[in-house]
């Protein structure tokens, strides 16, 4: 690891700074310097002052025309929050300092090398008393003080997330004050590890950040669900049990993402294997797409891909409660996919997720393993098949895809038939082909509305209405339905027929 030869700062620091010139003591701290020294830059920065925070923070708002919020009253935090060229969020925080002077703040902080700061007066000036940088270096992950995870147990988890951000090891000082941090996770707000938890799965590595979440024994106060599945045994084809099939779906799921990311090369040395070729040749041409799709954020908090590596990891959590053992000694797991929805939508209720992003979540793990009875079928996709996933998986029909992958990836490894994944690769195509080339037979615009329908045939509101629109629909995806003369005469033969 190299250090840039000098700090550079976004220009946003310099805005500040004049917003705030003839304010003494004020401090840019944490990560944003921490990124700096490895030629990093942070949008979002965080800022300490030794009096006026709050009024500061309004002052800096109203300079860039931006939005402020107060975040704790109590400890003096407030936040303002802009855009960039590119309308992505921007975080900048400002706080009281905690104790007399910078020093007892930085020690008081999570991280040495999250514990480092430049005056905004002389900002090429790096102040490290604790040796952040140093640690950096050597790529250690050390504790400010023996008490700095018993202080705040959530940075426990942000322990695992920064040690795989950065490849640091975490030292054995800092790994002894884990067990009690964990303790007393259950004095922690679920929002706050919530958040800790998604930036965990958002960072890199997040199937390894998994397994030592759970050796520290954090999993279980996240999703209690997943100690039922360790040892639980799955027939061939699987080649893991329920425990370890999840981590590797959301293994999986990284070389998924990492394979449909704009700009990615065969030729690279990921080029080598014959499902990376496949997966690339068969769906490569929808980067763009796959790229605009997991941009599109649900909620500003978390990030499209921890959802997905969220429901990797839990998309079979309920299949303990299923098991049934056939004479032939096949273990089958009838009903996960109902159940697991039901237990998601609970798991994420509980965890305080957005409307939409539970939404997402139940109809992914309902629906996720469609694709791959879909590869079962001898003749291609119809267009009937089409228009009822798209139609049944209700917004979450891209993300089933990817799931899928990674799922029959993590089902069978290396043992997997090739020919089987082709077509499994190849329905999916198609489900996507129709979704983004041609939406006529995903969701065409109907011919005729519920207006048409009460006045053409005197029927009176109700649910009739609707049921007789999705046939419609449906007729219309398929081609059966081209014109509204047609479109009349197929609701004359449906009613026709009641």
């Amino acid at each position: 690891m190299a250090f840039a030869t000098e700090l550079r700062f976004p220009p946003l620091l310099d805005a500040v700074h004049q917003a705030l010139e003839d304010v003494p003591g004020v401090y840019l701290v944490g990560g944003s310097v921490r990124d700096a020294l490895l030629g990093k830059t942070s949008h979002d920065l965080d800022f300490v002052m030794a009096q006026n925070a709050l009024s500061n923070a309004r002052r800096v708002a109203n300079a860039l025309g931006a939005a402020y919020y107060t975040m704790d009253e109590e400890f003096q935090t407030g936040r303002v929050v802009l855009e960039d060229d590119t309308h992505s969020r921007i975080n900048l925080d400002f706080t009281a300092m905690q104790g007399e002077t910078l020093d007892e703040d930085l020690r008081q902080r999570d991280f040495t090398l999250n514990a480092m700061a430049v005056d905004l007066q002389d900002p090429t000036s790096l102040i490290d008393p604790l040796g952040g940088a140093s640690d950096l270096l050597a790529k250690r992950l050390q504790a400010c003080s023996p008490t700095a995870l018993a202080d705040d147990p959530v940075r426990a988890l942000r322990a695992v997330r920064m040690s795989a951000s950065y490849g640091l090891t975490i030292t054995p000082e800092t790994r002894r004050q884990i067990p009690g941090a964990v303790a007393r996770l259950d004095q922690v707000s679920i929002e706050r590890l919530r958040d800790e938890f998604f930036k965990v799965l958002d960072a890199p590595k997040p199937a390894a950040s998994l397994r030592v979440l759970d050796v520290f024994g954090i999993i279980e106060y996240l999703i209690p669900e997943m100690a039922a599945l360790k040892g639980a045994a799955q027939s061939p084809p699987h080649i893991y049990d329920v425990w370890e099939h999840s981590l590797h779906t959301v293994q999986k799921m990284e070389n998924v993402f990492q394979v449909l990311e704009p700009g990615f090369s065969p030729d690279t040395e990921q080029g080598g294997d014959i499902y990376t070729g496949l997966l690339s040749h068969r769906l490569g041409r929808y980067r763009p797409q796959f790229s605009d799709y997991l941009q599109d954020d649900l909620t500003v908090e978390r990030s499209h891909r921890s959802l997905l590596y969220f429901a990797a990891f839990c998309h079979d959590f309920t299949k303990p409660r299923h098991r049934t053992d056939e004479e032939n000694g096949k273990i089958r797991y009838s009903g996960h996919d109902a159940s697991g929805a039901e237990a998601i939508q609970a798991r994420a209720a509980a965890l305080k997720l957005s409307r939409s992003e539970i939404k997402l979540l139940t109809n992914l793990i309902r629906h996720h393993h469609a694709p791959l009875q879909f590869s079962w079928y001898e003749q291609p996709l119809t267009k009937r098949a089409v228009y009822g996933f798209w139609r049944d998986t209700a917004g979450a029909g891209v993300a089933v895809c990817l799931l899928s992958i990674a799922d029959v990836l993590a089902i069978y490894g290396h043992t997997m038939p090739q020919t089987f994944y082709e077509k499994h690769l190849e329905g999916i195509r198609t489900l996507l082909e129709a979704y983004w080339e041609h939406p006529e037979q995903v969701s065409p615009e109907l011919l005729l509305d519920g207006h048409d329908l009460m006045t053409r045939f005197s029927l009176k509101p109700g649910p009739q209405i609707g049921e007789l629109l999705e046939h419609l629909r449906e007729a219309q995806a398929v081609g059966e339905v081209g014109d509204k003369d047609e479109a009349l005469a197929f609701i004359t033969g449906k009613l026709t027929k009641l």
